[in-house]
């Protein structure tokens, strides 16, 4: 009996401490202290070019007590497809989102629409003008006028005569458009000609690059067309064109150690996946304000300084 009745006893106990800890749980989501959850939606989430923005996003999570989802998608997303995953992101109850916008009218009416419903970060968006919502990002007018500043300095500041073909996976994203225009400020006053641009998407554009005219350089916009441009480099495709471009992947850096690129300007991605997140957890934490957009840094990297302390960070953001 007596047993039993301690049996009774310790039972009885059990329960009310998960009862308490259970209504302290309870008590704790409505005062707001339940842990915020945040989705990413982004194009191409699982190529290697998002490593390092994905690794800033996840070390942020960690240091702010985030619970951070990156939406898995593949290729280049439509509004549609991107207004769908969205909408599920949203019905999931997430409380904030990071999200690349699609270029185009339909695609700003879709961020003003999630905007109205939740915390809303845009990453890789660079319009004309103040934006409507924060963005976090580099800029990238000065990244494009960077690479042209790079190509002129490999030839003392004159590239009279030389020709030049432009690519990039979109020539219809603002992002690409700005670096286009600061590349193309940056060699203003040049005997220099643009003998071709083409936007393609993915492989499709290694080999359409095999079928344009000479050129004396190939101008890469975004890691893709610089990835493309590499490889077609390396397998002797550009008619000897050197390739300068910018690019955040480990696959690009490759190219530039083995040769086949020139130069690469670098965004400073890690910093973007950290501090957007970080820009997200503040206007979610209590008594905040609204967020703020941030720019990122970028760097210059060549096969004769890939190995310095600051570039070796780099490359380690960009293998996690």
């Amino acid at each position: 009996m007596k047993n039993s009745k301690k049996i009774f006893i310790l039972t009885e106990g059990i329960l009310a401490i998960l009862a308490a800890a259970t209504a302290l749980a309870m008590l704790g989501e409505s005062n707001g202290s339940r842990q915020k959850r945040v989705s990413v939606i982004i194009q191409d989430s699982d190529d290697s070019q998002w490593s390092a923005f994905k690794y800033g996003l996840r070390l942020a999570a960690e240091d702010l007590g985030i619970e951070m989802f990156v939406v898995s998608t593949s290729g280049q997303m439509s509004v549609q497809e991107e207004e769908e995953l969205i909408q599920w992101e949203m019905d999931s109850g997430v409380d904030a989102m990071i999200v690349q916008p699609i270029p185009g009218e339909a695609g700003e009416q879709l961020m003003r629409n999630t905007a109205d419903s939740v915390p809303l970060m845009l990453v890789g968006w660079a319009d004309e003008g103040e934006p409507e919502f924060p963005v976090t990002g580099p800029d990238h007018y000065a990244m494009g006028k960077t690479l042209a500043q790079e190509l002129l300095e490999d030839y003392g500041g004159d590239i009279g005569g030389k020709t030049l073909g432009i690519v990039s996976e979109n020539e219809d994203a603002p992002a690409l458009a700005r670096r286009k225009q600061g590349f193309l400020d940056g060699i203003a006053g040049q005997d220099a000609s643009v003998l071709w641009t083409v936007s393609e998407y993915g492989e499709r554009a290694e080999y359409t690059l095999e079928l344009q005219p000479e050129a004396d350089f190939v101008i890469a916009l975004d890691n893709g067309s610089l990835v493309s441009a590499g490889k077609a480099s390396a397998e002797k495709n550009l008619h000897g064109a050197l390739v300068y471009g910018i690019g955040n992947s480990a696959e690009a850096i490759y190219y530039v150690d083995f040769g086949s690129a020139e130069c690469m300007v670098v965004p400073d991605e890690f910093n973007m996946g950290y501090q957007s997140l970080s820009e997200v957890a503040g206007s979610l934490a209590m008594f905040s304000g609204g967020m703020e957009s941030r720019t990122v840094s970028h760097t210059v990297i060549r096969r004769e300084n890939l190995f310095t302390e600051e570039n070796q960070e780099i490359l380690f953001t960009m293998s996690q």
